[in-house]
């Protein structure tokens, strides 16, 4: 149905090297036509070549950094660079932090919002998972402008992803009022998309940042984004010791569900539901949950379930494609050892990491 090629504006939350969700939207936008992106402060140059490897555009950028201000120096920036280039579609990440800016993009841009997106095609109908991924849903916004957040691990990304660029290709560089110059040089064959910073004055109230900590280091990837889960429940007796060993076996995240958290066996980032995280990885390996409908509502649209509970009457069963009765202390190390022994590495019994938060840790 449509012929004309659609301009689609990816919002990226950082400037760091690119996380699996960041290409997920960049691959998205890349079938839709040509790609343009937003970052919160001027991009280095292993991210432009980074972005090179997605034939980005252009990168708008702010002035100044990101400052402060909690999520509206985002948004002006954002529906500054959708005016600039004549954005119909906006792509951001499915996180709380990128879904408040996408309501607020809504306002400012008159835009419909759609969430959760899991597939969005060349005409942008969007695919959604409703209802705790009961249902499938096809829908369209109906205003000129679509404003979509993708749910992580939903697009694939090409074994065939382009190799960086040469570190000696040069960005262009464009600042000023829209329509300014470019003050870059501009060398035949530059492969590095073009940076465009704004001189922005929003003067919205917005909350500030008063102070920042990093979290631990925990070498495992971010819950949202893992494309294999491991999640324990009460039936963890709150050592999520084994857990942890197969999730780093797999190189996953680790889950939980409300009762775990409950506990305080597990920190509420990690939990799993209808009152925590949705997570939809490739694997997600439940061990003593028993599968409430909470529960389920947060990870059933995974794409193979592996259930291990003693109880075998556990509503985690009807939905899991894989279901182990048993006791998980004598199954995952099982598993483990079967996944060392195929990667030919030599187990190291009695080796366990505690998540230190509850008994038997």
């Amino acid at each position: 149905m449509t012929s004309t090629t659609t301009t689609a504006l990816v919002v990226l939350g950082g400037t760091d090297r690119l996380r699996r969700a960041d290409r997920e939207l960049l691959v998205l936008a890349g079938t839709l036509g040509a790609t343009h992106v937003v970052v919160p402060a001027a991009p280095d140059d292993a991210l432009l070549d980074e972005l090179a490897a997605h034939a980005v555009a252009t990168v708008h950028a702010p002035e100044g950094g990101p400052g402060d201000r909690l999520t509206t120096p985002a948004v002006a920036l954002a529906a500054a660079a959708a005016r600039e280039t004549g954005a119909r579609v906006l792509l951001l990440a499915g996180t709380p932090e990128a879904k408040d800016v996408a309501a607020r993009l809504g306002v400012r841009l008159e835009a419909g919002v759609l969430t959760d997106v899991v597939a969005l095609d060349a005409d942008l109908v969007a695919t959604k998972s409703v209802l705790a991924g009961g249902w499938t849903t096809r829908c369209r916004a109906t205003s000129p402008v679509l404003i979509a957040t993708v749910r992580p691990n939903s697009v694939e990304l090409p074994a065939d992803v382009p190799a960086d660029v040469a570190a000696d290709a040069p960005a262009d560089v464009t600042t000023g009022a829209p329509g300014a110059e470019q003050t870059g040089a501009e060398q035949p064959g530059a492969r590095r998309p073009r940076v465009r910073t704004h001189a922005l004055e929003d003067t919205v109230p917005a909350a500030r940042v008063v102070g920042r900590a990093e979290l631990p280091a925990s070498g495992r990837p971010a819950l949202g984004e893992a494309r294999v889960v491991v999640a324990g429940g009460r039936g963890t007796g709150g050592d999520f010791g084994p857990l942890e060993e197969l999730a780093d076996a797999l190189g996953g995240a680790i889950g939980a569900s409300r009762a775990a958290v409950d506990a305080g066996w597990i920190g509420p980032e990690a939990q799993v539901g209808q009152t925590g995280r949705t997570v939809s990885p490739q694997l997600y390996v439940s061990c003593g949950i028993s599968g409430a409908v909470q529960q389920r509502a947060g990870m059933q649209t995974a794409g193979t379930i592996v259930a291990v509970n003693k109880d075998e009457q556990a509503p985690v069963f009807e939905i899991a494609d894989l279901g182990i009765v048993g006791d998980l202390r004598k199954v995952l190390p099982q598993a483990v050892g079967h996944l060392r022994a195929l990667r030919g590495e030599q187990a190291q019994p009695g080796r366990r990491r505690s998540s230190g938060r509850g008994p038997g840790s």
